[in-house]
């Protein structure tokens, strides 16, 4: 079977070196500082970690105690994650689709992968319905986001990409990005976020970023002294919900609740 690009470029990238890096390590210990808030009061939680990647998420919240089940795309992810952890429940599958999993199963699903890689409105609509079919009522799903206006501000102008951009069109006249599949990755805006809110029918719980400023100074953080960086940690922690910054980020995470 051909593989499709986004299994090509997973096969080759290293999501285990970027979730150890220091960039990494803000996103992941942000986002779990909130996870940890949601745990508490639940009596052996059962976790749905869609798009798990090599299972970070997945393998801290079985160390917790919760009952995971990682369902991921790419076929060598799935194998990392069976080697890393025997007790988590793991499926190769695609976020569209959860036939394996029964309605009303989960706590807590995490849809941490998947909205980066859908192009349409339509897709990312029926990821988090799915999502939603599978959380049990009063659970909550937490779905991320990569952002526009970081995509916009690094690559295009940061780094240098602006004339190609334009010249590809993947630029609208709001400078919205518009990418496809060939491109592999999909921005979004709090206006795309709050409308996929809206359609799905959850309510919000919280809406953060779990990065902040970081990926804009990643060569600052990494000279960071430890002491100093479980500081900045403590920072982005601090303004993760301040809503004059949200967007500017390079990710989101969306906390809703299915009623």
């Amino acid at each position: 079977m051909k593989l499709s690009k986004l299994e090509q470029y997973y096969n080759k990238f290293n999501e285990d070196k970027r979730l150890l890096s220091r960039h990494g390590q803000v996103e992941f210990f942000v986002t779990m500082k909130y996870i940890k808030e949601h745990l508490a009061g639940l009596s052996n939680p059962k976790i749905a970690d869609i798009g798990a990647g090599t299972g970070r998420y997945s393998e801290a919240l079985s160390k917790l105690g919760c009952d995971v089940t990682a369902v991921e795309l790419v076929k060598k992810n799935v194998r990392v994650i069976e080697e890393r952890c025997s007790c988590i429940k793991v499926f190769q599958g695609n976020a569209l689709n959860l036939k394996m999993l029964e309605n009303g199963s989960f706590d807590i699903t995490l849809l941490f992968g998947p909205m980066y890689h859908l192009f349409s409105f339509e897709d990312k609509l029926k990821a988090l319905e799915e999502a939603k079919r599978i959380t049990k009522p009063n659970g909550l799903i937490f779905v991320a986001y990569c952002m526009n206006d970081y995509s916009v501000i690094t690559f295009a102008f940061k780094e240098g990409n602006l004339q190609k951009v334009l010249s590809e069109k993947k630029l609208d006249d709001n400078f919205k990005t518009i990418t496809t599949e060939e491109d592999l990755y999909s921005y979004d805006n709090l206006e795309i976020i709050n409308s996929l809110k809206e359609k799905s029918g959850l309510s919000r719980m919280k809406i953060f970023s779990p990065d902040g400023p970081t990926d804009y100074i990643r060569q600052t953080i990494n000279k960071l002294s430890d002491e100093d960086f479980h500081i900045y940690i403590k920072y982005v922690q601090s303004i993760a919900e301040r809503q004059d910054l949200l967007g500017a980020g390079s990710h989101l995470v969306d906390i809703l609740k299915k009623e």
